[in-house]
């Protein structure tokens, strides 16, 4: 591996409903030490159409990672929604998630919520939680090194849910994706953006946060975790949303392993995983 990154981004994602979404925040640094910084669109909160726009206008060699799952597993039952007829790799799927989503702004809820509902878990009405907490390889293996168990796609209730947000994220990788390489369901680029999933604890863990403790809500700890990544103290925020500091301290992250050839070849990452379920960037 030798590609080069001349810049690093974080976009923290959300699948929330609506048209503009207080959840996403975008950083972006350059090489070298300076803090990263927001980006903050012309309306003042983003859209997810906005941040698909914004990244298919850039041309710098910028890798970015976005927060949310790229694909539902799939090795461990062979299927993505088991009995139901859709397609078996990951550029196909994102392909049929947005032909079926005509929610507004790339959301995907009603996907969720009606076309394929017996899939995702909402409520105690729909059975044993424990039958829909299904895992890709990735993340098993990520919780299997003393990780954590991050959150199964299937699992549609709560704060912490990600189901939404990811097949939000299906939709905009569908029509970014056409134009830019999506790593590692796309060979790495020699040059221009790069996409990489990421999970914006792992920047934590790596910046010395406890496990279970990944949120940062003031400056003072933002420019500690910062320095752990050998990052310049950052410009004072109007307010510290963990959506905010979380795109911050992962830029840093990225620049300072995106270099790193361990990090793009992963052992357990294999010809069967890479075009279905794809992997978390530095989980290794």
């Amino acid at each position: 591996m030798n590609r080069k990154f001349s810049c690093f981004a974080c976009v923290d994602w959300s699948g929330a409903k609506g048209n503009r979404h207080k959840g996403i925040a975008l950083a972006v640094c350059e090489k070298g030490n300076s803090a990263p910084e927001l980006i903050v669109p012309n309306e003042g909160i983003w859209s997810r159409q906005g941040v698909a726009d914004w990244l298919l206008a850039q041309q710098d060699d910028l890798l970015i990672g976005f927060d949310f799952s790229f694909a539902p597993p799939f090795i461990e039952r062979g299927s993505y929604l088991p009995g139901d007829d859709v397609p078996d790799t990951a550029r196909a799927f994102w392909a049929y998630v947005d032909a079926h989503c005509e929610d507004e702004d790339l959301g995907a809820a009603s996907l969720l919520e009606h076309r394929h509902r017996r899939h995702f878990y909402f409520g105690a009405a729909d059975g044993r939680k424990a039958d829909f907490m299904h895992s890709r390889r990735c993340e098993a293996h990520y919780n299997a090194q003393g990780g954590g168990k991050p959150s199964t796609i299937y699992d549609a209730i709560g704060a912490a849910q990600v189901a939404k947000a990811s097949f939000a994220g299906m939709r905009l990788l569908h029509h970014v994706g056409k134009k830019l390489p999506v790593w590692p369901f796309d060979q790495l680029a020699r040059s221009g953006p790069q996409i990489v999933e990421i999970y914006t604890q792992i920047a934590a863990r790596a910046s010395g946060i406890r496990k279970g403790r990944s949120k940062i809500r003031d400056g003072f700890a933002l420019d500690a975790a910062l320095s752990s990544m050998g990052s310049l103290p950052h410009n004072p925020l109007d307010q510290y949303t963990d959506h905010a500091t979380d795109a911050i301290l992962t830029a840093a992250w990225l620049r300072n392993i995106a270099e790193n050839p361990t990090f793009w070849t992963p052992p357990e990452l294999n010809l069967e995983i890479a075009p279905t379920e794809g992997w978390t960037f530095g989980v290794i």
